[in-house]
């Protein structure tokens, strides 16, 4: 049976060639002779209480001149596709919300979303993480300017983010003395209305915020590497970071052990962590990226074994049902 997958992602013509990871799970998707089916977020709606959307049969190339060919969009319910890759970039607002219900009234009937989405709601990218603390630097999240001025008094460098942040956007090294203290936090907590997250600042960022990609709760074993700039204390790509593919040591290794069960048991099947020394920073579950880069470094096949984990699931569903309906006659 050919597997009919669809993707819900930004425009495919603006993205990054040789950056781009979705792109590189729709190649390994066509490889294995997969139906490609191509949406954007607006094509998206539910009618009559039926998950629907209009979409285009997708081809993709090698050629970074010409990397996809679109047919014309047909309207299909989403049910009649087998998975479906959720990779609309953040932010994480009201209409990526949106999406998500619209998914899972697909999912309801069958169909497989990649990531699951009760747990892309649930899960935010920055908090996630205060649920492995063993795995985390000293942390606070918080509103309270009087709080988060304590927290930093104690632990003297400090870094202050907001929770809904992407690419290194408004995060700030604030170290002892800094006379900015008051200022930078009235602005992200808007004068104590907003919640941020402050982390005590890890020395390690100048070997690089590290990227370790996760495909059904075990990790890829090779990561991306993103090395601040000189004077920079952001290692995202997006901030002027340089990716550098290594392998994991045994401490990323722990990390992942550590969280890999609970996003197995949430059906978030392809999630990035971010390491940075020996702490996890962030864990990405909406659409991490990396799959090229780390490919290029260390001849893996990401994109592959994200394809291959898919069809498993697909095959154990449907050995399933095969089950449950031979107990039904």
């Amino acid at each position: 049976m050919t597997i009919r997958i669809g993707v819900v992602m930004d425009p495919i013509s603006r993205i990054q060639y040789k950056k781009d990871s979705t792109l590189a799970m729709l190649w390994a998707a066509q490889a294995r002779d997969w139906q490609l089916f191509y949406m954007e977020p607006a094509d998206l709606f539910l009618e009559h209480g039926t998950a629907r959307a209009s979409m285009s049969h997708l081809t993709v190339f090698h050629d970074p001149e010409s990397w996809y060919r679109l047919d014309h969009p047909q309207v299909r319910n989403l049910a009649e596709l087998d998975v479906i890759l959720m990779r609309k970039d953040p932010p994480f607002d009201n209409e990526y919300i949106y999406l998500t219900y619209i998914l899972e009234a697909a999912e309801r009937l069958g169909t497989l979303v990649v990531n699951r989405c009760d747990s892309l709601r649930d899960c935010n990218e920055k908090m996630f993480t205060t649920q492995f603390p063993q795995c985390c630097p000293p942390l606070l999240v918080s509103g309270d300017m009087a709080r988060l001025k304590a927290f930093h008094s104690e632990y003297g460098d400090v870094i202050f983010k907001p929770l809904d942040g992407m690419g290194g956007a408004s995060i700030f090294r604030v170290m002892h003395g800094d006379p900015n203290l008051s200022v930078i936090l009235e602005i992200l907590t808007n004068f104590g209305k907003r919640t941020i997250m402050a982390q005590r600042f890890i020395p390690e960022i100048t070997q690089g915020d590290k990227r370790v990609l996760m495909i059904d709760g075990e990790p890829v074993s090779y990561c991306l590497a993103r090395v601040p700039m000189l004077g920079e204390t952001r290692g995202n790509l997006a901030a002027g970071g340089q990716g550098r593919g290594q392998p994991l040591s045994k401490r990323d290794q722990w990390i992942a052990e550590q969280v890999g069960p609970s996003l197995r048991e949430r059906g978030l099947m392809f999630v990035g962590l971010d390491i940075i020394g020996d702490y996890l920073t962030e864990i990405n579950v909406t659409s991490p990226t990396g799959i090229q880069e780390i490919e290029r470094a260390s001849n893996l096949d990401i994109g592959g074994q994200l394809m291959d984990c898919i069809a498993n699931e697909l095959r154990q569903r449907e050995q399933a049902e095969g089950h449950a309906a031979g107990h039904r006659q």
